[in-house]
């Protein structure tokens, strides 16, 4: 690799990065007080988070090395491994929770949902890259079709946070990129059908009733609700400053559920406060701003298209665990970039923020 490419280096998004994966950390390790169920400690996720996020720095640093435009070849073998690998999950997948979303490997597990982000992300900005034209009708539903075949397979497992979130990512993708008016304004008239479709086919009875919860959480506080109640009380209950590094009550003495995952910025919250919480809100805003720069700054229409999607993917689940956690919006299982626990996750998040380094890295080599 050419050395002077550094010097073009976002440093200002990998200081952000290393900041969140270092917050991530400690926010875990603050809850190793408590056992979990199945002999299973907090100690135990704060090493594999240690462990897969050494993995997804020398992945970062291999999605670093190679010039990103090599990635055009790779976007159709890679999406349709996926692809494979997601049909492989009814038959030889572990359930865990109900939910049969892991294939075993072993000494560890890989979540395939997690795979299909990244090839989606890939396949739509080498299709989106060909043209700068708005997307009529034939294009629209090609790029479409790329992001609906997994979530097709993704919902059946079931979880629909993670089928959200590739349809959202493709969205975005596709509005940053344009489309006909005639096609924008359709779409507008069919999400009321689509969303009722999925309410009384494509959602379980639980799912159902986590939106219902969402709507008023008092009705059922120690069943469906009770997730986001304690959430509320955990990161109300640490006021202006917080308790207090490792002194959070609703997570060491277990009122807190999935404090590790889906509510670990509750847990952040109750130990640091409002204004803990307002410096981890900034820290991710600029952490995306840092992504969207990247974007602009692109020489090519696919290197852009590349650091987008990496944008929203960041994005939606920003917005919607923080939503989620403070009851603004439903609890649908999506996790928040390298705060939550999840190596498959955290595996992800390093390769695309490789992706994001290495178009800013040769952002001056060539011309559009």
């Amino acid at each position: 690799m050419d050395t002077r490419l550094f010097s073009y280096l976002n440093w200002g998004l990998l200081a952000c990065m290393l900041a969140l994966y270092l917050v991530g950390i400690g926010n875990l390790y603050s809850a190793s007080g408590t056992r979990l169920e199945e002999g299973m400690t907090f100690a135990s996720y704060y090493q594999r988070q240690l462990v897969w996020g050494l993995i997804g720095l020398t992945g970062m640093l291999l999605a670093m090395y190679f010039d990103y435009r090599r990635l055009r070849n790779l976007a159709w073998p890679f999406f349709i491994l996926t692809l494979i690998l997601l049909l492989l999950v009814p038959l030889v997948g572990k359930t865990v929770y109900g939910a049969k979303r892991w294939l075993p490997l072993g000494f560890m597990s890989l979540q395939p949902s997690e795979l299909a982000k990244l090839a989606v992300l890939i396949l739509a900005a080498r299709l989106l890259a060909r043209s700068g034209n708005p997307l009529g009708w034939k294009e629209f539903g090609i790029v479409l079709a790329v992001g609906l075949a997994p979530a097709a397979l993704i919902i059946t497992q079931p979880d629909l946070g993670t089928t959200l979130l590739v349809l959202l990512i493709l969205a975005g993708m596709i509005l940053f990129h344009g489309i006909r008016g005639y096609v924008f304004k359709t779409c507008l008239l069919a999400v009321p059908c689509v969303g009722a479709f999925m309410w009384f086919v494509g959602m379980h009875d639980y799912q159902r009733q986590r939106v219902l919860t969402f709507l008023n959480p008092g009705d059922d506080p120690r069943g469906t609700g009770y997730h986001i109640l304690q959430s509320r009380i955990a990161i109300g209950s640490g006021e202006i400053w917080g308790k207090g590094y490792g002194e959070g009550t609703q997570s060491q003495l277990r009122f807190l559920p999935e404090r590790h995952s889906d509510f670990a910025v509750a847990v952040f919250g109750e130990e640091w406060g409002f204004v803990g919480c307002v410096a981890l809100v900034t820290l991710f805003c600029l952490f995306l701003l840092s992504i969207f720069s990247t974007a602009v700054q692109a020489k090519d229409r696919f290197g852009s298209m590349l650091v987008v999607g990496v944008f929203f993917y960041f994005f939606w689940q920003i917005v919607i665990n923080m939503g989620m956690v403070i009851g603004l919006m439903p609890v649908v299982g999506i996790p928040l970039p390298f705060i939550s626990y999840g190596g498959s996750a955290m595996l992800v998040n390093f390769l695309l923020l490789g992706i994001v380094l290495n178009v800013s890295m040769r952002r001056f080599m060539f011309k559009s």
